[in-house]
């Protein structure tokens, strides 16, 4: 009898522990995974490695339509990633422009957010095969933000930031023209709004930034790289088989020719010194390293070139983008025929370049976008292509005296970041105006 009571006694004790056990595991869910299921019941949730000072990680699938006005024409793989603080603490949303990189925004940190990571559609692990090109545009992109973010926001109810960096920060400034309402504020980074397929003031921006003797050493070093082009073929060739690079889709002599020609943007847009650039005694290698440290000669093989086929074909469509000056150079080159980047466009679609996509978008930002934050480098080549908010607007641009296209809010001086989060700080607490 005593020996039953004590089995009676450890059932109910295990029986406990079990429900208590299943209903903590049951409040768990309801927390946060529970929700974000109900939010997106169709989605594949996963709980993910926590970025540091969150609480809660987690990858979204989506199967997110094509076409959102047509979802019967399918969907396709979508990747989010949600990091967890608090409901009711601000929400950061990176609006990529590329593949999802998973790491803790700059603003995330200064702000103390939540943040949600959003792949761009059609890139990184968001790629169907083959891609629907008609289905690449910026406005489906647009869409696939506000679905999410009108989503999220039944579960995050402090003010939201949206932010992103170059085609991201874009992509930023795009998102809040079309939907103004979905973001309280929005800091986009390093962002272009570039004019034509070929914009003319990048060329400007190249024959005037820094000092006429660094932009002559870069002549003089593009030059040198096309004399000694059998040399550079050479070492190319076998940092190739070193790197395990194939270069089929574009050639190596292809390869060499675009990174000469590319050379002076990305000298400017990384913030190249110009005592480290090689003078025409330099041996082979020296020359080669110098020019794969500023371009990366592995931006032309065959990965890169179909890994970036999307942004190219963005660029050509509605984007815009930047030529290439054959001017220093024109006597040396053999295989660059054409200045335009469409060469690295997907050749099986038919593209149309839309010029009035931008400029709506640059209308827009420039005379109404209020509580916007930009950050540029002023040597950046992309910041020649920046926006100019009118004086009227509730809105700071931050140029960094020779700062590149790696420019942040950590590397302005200590005023000028007080000053930025002062903003932030008088924007993210001022009560929204009902009138």
């Amino acid at each position: 009898m005593k020996k039953l009571k004590h089995i009676l006694v450890v059932l109910t004790v295990s029986l406990t522990f079990c429900t208590s056990f299943a209903q903590t595991e049951t409040t768990a869910q309801t927390s946060l995974e529970g929700k974000l299921k109900e939010l997106f019941p169709d989605a594949a949730i996963t709980k993910t490695k926590n970025l540091d000072g969150f609480s809660e990680s987690y990858q979204l699938v989506l199967n997110e339509p094509l076409d959102h006005n047509n979802p019967k024409k399918g969907t396709f793989k979508h990747y989010v990633y949600l990091s967890h603080l608090d409901f009711k603490s601000p929400m950061v949303i990176e609006t990529e422009g590329y593949a999802a990189r998973y790491k803790k925004t700059e603003l995330s940190s200064l702000l103390h957010t939540n943040q949600v990571i959003v792949e761009y559609r059609f890139y990184g692990n968001s790629r169907p095969n083959p891609i629907q090109w008609e289905y690449l545009t910026n406005d489906q992109a647009i869409e696939d933000y506000h679905s999410i973010v009108t989503k999220l926001k039944q579960l995050y109810t402090g003010k939201w930031i949206s932010t992103g960096i170059s085609k991201g920060g874009e992509t930023t400034l795009i998102y809040k023209s079309k939907y103004p309402n979905d973001i309280d504020v929005a800091v986009p980074y390093v962002a272009p709004l570039i004019n034509t397929q070929e914009d003319p003031r990048i060329e400007q921006h190249l024959a005037t930034v820094g000092t006429a003797e660094c932009r002559k050493k870069i002549v003089d070093f593009q030059r040198t790289l096309l004399q000694n082009r059998t040399a550079l073929l050479k070492e190319i060739k076998a940092y190739a088989e070193q790197e395990k690079m194939t270069f089929t889709e574009v050639s190596f002599d292809e390869a060499l020719e675009y990174g000469v020609l590319e050379f002076p943007f990305s000298f400017w847009q990384w913030g190249g010194k110009c005592e480290d650039i090689p003078n025409n005694t330099a041996s082979s290698k020296t020359l080669f390293d110098y020019m794969n440290k500023i371009v990366g000669i592995g931006y032309y093989n065959d990965k890169n070139y179909y890994d970036l086929l999307p942004s190219y074909y963005q660029h050509m469509s509605e984007l815009g983008y930047y030529g290439f000056d054959f001017t220093p150079v024109k006597d040396l080159l053999t295989t660059v025929k054409s200045t335009s980047n469409n060469r690295f466009a997907p050749k099986d679609v038919r593209i149309t370049y839309n010029p009035k996509y931008i400029k709506k978008v640059r209308d827009y930002v420039e005379t109404k976008g209020s509580k916007i934050l930009y950050i540029y480098g002023g040597y950046d080549t992309w910041e020649s292509c920046s926006p100019t908010p009118n004086s009227n607007l509730d809105a700071l641009k931050m140029v960094l005296a020779g700062g590149s296209h790696a420019t942040r809010i950590k590397n302005f001086s200590e005023q000028d970041q007080d000053k930025i989060m002062n903003t932030l700080t008088r924007w993210l607490t001022e009560q929204p105006n009902l009138n």
